[in-house]
């Protein structure tokens, strides 16, 4: 009897363990991952380079950054890191 109370018991706790939420907050945990990657956007890089100033502009999907180039041309700044930067097929 206290052999099949002591099993019962221990199930008991290792299942209230495994069932215990993690307080990280991870990607594992099924949260947002707030660690910082600390590199910079390679588009805004990009723009920078070519002596470029980047604009953030707020539009109907969210937030994006225009490339004011020292010519006058104006251009968003992924559509031209794309633009000059053309992927090989794999």
């Amino acid at each position: 009897m206290k052999k099949q109370t002591f099993i019962w018991m221990g199930s008991a706790v290792l299942s209230l363990a495994g069932c215990a939420s993690s307080q990280g907050g991870g990607a594992a945990a099924g949260g947002a991952d707030r660690t910082a990657v600390g590199m910079a956007n390679p588009a805004s890089v990009y723009c920078q380079s070519l002596g470029g100033r980047s604009e953030p502009v707020q539009g109907a999907n969210g937030v994006y950054s225009i490339c004011h180039l020292p010519d006058g041309t104006q251009i968003e700044e992924w559509e031209l890191y794309r633009r000059d930067h053309p992927q090989t097929p794999r």
